[in-house]
């Protein structure tokens, strides 16, 4: 497996770094300080497997570098981390394409347990995303699959949806486009546009950031064959 860690600070990076060598090998895992630095690692190997992108960078944000990796390269995760948890930050970094956000002050076992999440196609969504206030943390805790192992998890056939709007589902939730679903699925752009509403109408949301925060909290798993194909010969 091979790894980005993007982070301008030397100290914090290389502690997560150390923190990495469990899952990936020296020569594997790569560094960058700035979001240039980590495009230009990305252009030079897109074959990484995942990476973990500060919110906070001098130059371009975190944010949009997330949004460029996601239009990019599609296939590859991009996990936010930042010592600011308040929901928008959250929510922003969902928004421009994240497949999972994790606060600095989370310990190495929520580290892991998301990023194992976020490797098996889920979404590691923290908490403090679901929350008006501390006082319903308990409360939200249960709802975060990654900070429950033992958590169950919804599939889309629990909330009956058809394979189709299930494939449908999974590239919303990987950041995909419209044209890009209905060029990965090889369907019109209003059959992809009846699909996506009824699997938003399924999660009892209305934007893409709302589905994948509501994914999160359920645990919403995709077995592999919803995962992109191309389908020649099939329309609907």
């Amino acid at each position: 497996m091979k790894i980005l860690l993007v982070d301008d600070h030397v100290l914090f990076r290389e502690g997560i770094a150390l923190l990495l060598r469990s899952l990936v090998a020296d020569d594997s895992l790569y560094q960058a300080g700035t979001c240039e630095e980590a495009l230009t690692v990305v252009a030079r190997d897109p074959s990484i497997e995942l990476v973990l992108m500060d919110i906070n960078l001098p130059g371009t944000s975190g944010i949009n570098a997330i949004s460029m990796i996601r239009a990019e390269f599609p296939l590859i995760p991009v996990v936010g981390l930042s010592s600011s948890d308040d929901k928008q930050t959250i929510l922003d970094a969902i928004d421009a394409g994240a497949m999972g956000f994790i606060p600095k002050s989370s310990s190495s076992a929520v580290l892991f347990a998301a990023l194992q999440l976020v490797l098996s196609k889920g979404i590691y969504i923290p908490p403090e995303a679901f929350l008006r206030d501390r006082s319903v943390a308990t409360r939200a805790v249960a709802y975060t699959s990654a900070d429950k192992p033992g958590t169950e998890h919804a599939t889309p056939g629990d909330l009956g949806l058809t394979q189709r709007q299930s494939e449908v589902l999974f590239l919303i939730l990987q950041g995909k486009s419209a044209k890009a679903i209905c060029r990965d699925l090889s369907l019109s752009s209003s059959t992809v546009k009846i699909h996506t509403s009824a699997a938003l109408r399924a999660l009892n949301v209305t934007t893409r950031t709302q589905a994948v925060i509501a994914a999160g909290r359920m645990g919403l798993r995709f077995d592999e064959s919803v995962h992109p194909r191309a389908h020649s010969d099939e329309t609907a």
